[in-house]
């Protein structure tokens, strides 16, 4: 179970948080998916969709 968006491929992102003293503590942004039922060729299937696609409208939902 991969971490990206089937759309446009957006994954996660390493990024370090710099505390007081400089220390730096690596971690992981992680893309905000959502689950949704999609039209695909006339089936619908379950896919991770990130909101930036579904606000541009990149995607056909099924109702």
């Amino acid at each position: 179970m991969s971490i990206e968006c089937e759309i446009c491929g957006k994954k996660s992102l390493k990024a370090a948080k710099i505390s007081f003293s400089h220390k730096q503590n690596v971690h992981r942004q992680f893309p905000n998916l959502q689950t949704v039922k999609v039209n695909q060729n006339g089936t619908v299937k379950k896919i991770k969709v990130c909101t930036s696609c579904l606000r541009a409208g990149k995607v056909e939902r099924a109702l």
